[in-house]
């Protein structure tokens, strides 16, 4: 199978060839861990879980890592606020921000590393840029050398004269140029360690650098994350990458764009920032990541009634074709595990730059057939069971959980007294069994 994907660096969809063959490497940029995330945080987590569930379903083997960034101005500030160490707030948010994902059914990556945990190599990964000159010192802190990367902006396709004459930068005397940026921080307050320049902490754009060049010697096949840090901390991340390694870092640079509320950016001044913990329990898990999934990755979608609505509609759909088509193989004695043998239209629909609304309109195909052949009287069972189980392959690897179960022998007897009842119109019988089937989850 032929896989593309769009790739933010050349602005095409290519053809993805991995590095090392049968073998994927992606790194995610993870959260600052202070605070709970938002449901607009966690599309990036579904879209590249749900690429990460196709590319193992089509036979690769994926290293997939996720930062945690545990040394931060706003983490040392709340620290102090509530009167705890840094250490004490990054444990308790990362602890919630994993119960999340847990909650969203996605799937544990395979490291999530700590900023705390990888300051000697970022220490030694700075010192190797300014040995380079692509760096330099200035009053106990570092800023990378923006002018002496003839590339910058390769990927932001950003032009260094127009970032000079109009862009939004900190003032700061000790840089060279408005466009440097901090590579090490002089500090004497919150998580700081000895280094060559003094006391201090890493900038941001320094950290994901060298937790890939250490865990990945430098090279990834994909580094995802939103669009929202194409620039400028992508950008820098292939700076830096380009000075250290004279690479950029990741062959594929796939960004998913970002989520509004009811038709506005979502944001704190507006009031409509939306705890992802919150949607979980207002909506349900299943129909937050079908909504996040059903558009086009890289297009913004609008969190709204509307969306939801549609959504839930088509999550009805799955959750009745699930629950009939797994009565009818318990009654008939086929085992519910099998092959997803018509799983094919779904994964070229997904090879094609991750077109998931085009997947899911072929589970719509899927739900059709197997619902004209549910309401039969000489239903086809080989088509329901093979629809059963390319089904909740799909829903695996969208990450959409619609349990299912094995009856026993008083269940199967619970079920035909209920038909039994029904079909002799004892209508109080009747109902009373078809509550109690409903209430153990087999209606």
């Amino acid at each position: 199978m032929e896989i593309k994907f769009y790739n933010s660096l050349t602005n095409k969809v290519e053809t993805f060839k991995p590095i090392k063959e049968d073998e994927v490497s992606i790194y995610v940029c993870g959260p600052t861990v202070y605070n709970f995330p938002h449901i607009g945080n966690i599309r990036p987590v579904v879209f590249f879980d749900t690429l990460r569930k196709f590319l193992e379903t089509v036979g690769y083997k994926v290293t997939y890592v996720s930062n945690f960034t545990d040394v931060d101005d706003k983490i040392i500030n709340k620290a102090q606020e509530e009167k705890i160490t840094e250490k004490e707030l990054t444990d308790y948010y990362i602890s919630e921000y994993l119960k999340t994902l847990d909650d969203f059914h996605v799937k544990r990556a395979s490291q999530n590393p700590r900023v705390s945990e990888y300051m000697n190599q970022i220490i030694a990964y700075i010192n190797d840029l300014v040995k380079k000159g692509s760096a330099y010192v200035n009053g106990g802190e570092v800023f990378f050398d923006v002018l002496s990367d003839k590339k910058y902006g390769e990927l932001s396709k950003i032009n260094l004269n127009d970032l000079i004459n109009g862009a939004r930068i900190d003032v700061n005397e000790k840089k060279k140029s408005p466009l440097d940026f901090l590579l090490w921080k002089d500090t004497k307050v919150g998580i700081k360690r000895n280094s060559p320049w003094g006391e201090g902490r890493p900038g941001w754009h320094t950290e994901c650098c060298v937790m890939i060049h250490s865990i990945f010697n430098g090279k990834i096949d994909i580094h995802g994350g939103g669009s929202d840090l194409k620039f400028p901390h992508h950008e820098n991340e292939i700076a830096q990458s380009e000075a250290h390694d004279g690479n950029t870092l990741a062959n594929f640079w796939i960004h998913n764009a970002m989520m509004n509320i009811n038709g506005d950016k979502m944001s704190k001044s507006l009031g409509n920032v939306i705890l992802a913990k919150d949607a979980i329990k207002e909506y349900g898990a299943n129909l937050i990541r079908l909504l996040l999934l059903n558009a086009p990755y890289r297009s913004i979608i609008d969190f709204s009634d509307e969306s939801l609505q549609n959504n839930k509609a088509i999550l009805n759909k799955i959750e009745f074709v699930i629950k009939q088509s797994n009565l009818i193989l318990n009654l008939n004695n086929i085992n519910l595990e099998g092959e997803a043998s018509k799983l094919a239209p779904f994964l070229e629909a997904l090879s094609n730059d991750m077109n998931i609304p085009n997947g899911i309109t072929y589970l719509h195909e899927l739900i059709k057939e197997s619902n004209i052949e549910i309401r039969k009287k000489d239903r086809n069972l080989d088509v329901i069971a093979a629809n059963f189980y390319t089904i909740n392959k799909i829903l695996y690897i969208l990450g959409i959980a619609v349990p299912f179960k094995k009856f026993n022998d008083e269940e199967i007897t619970l079920y035909n007294e209920y038909l039994n009842a029904k079909a002799n119109k004892n209508f109080e019988l009747s109902d009373n069994l078809r509550n109690e089937l409903i209430k153990k989850g087999l209606l």
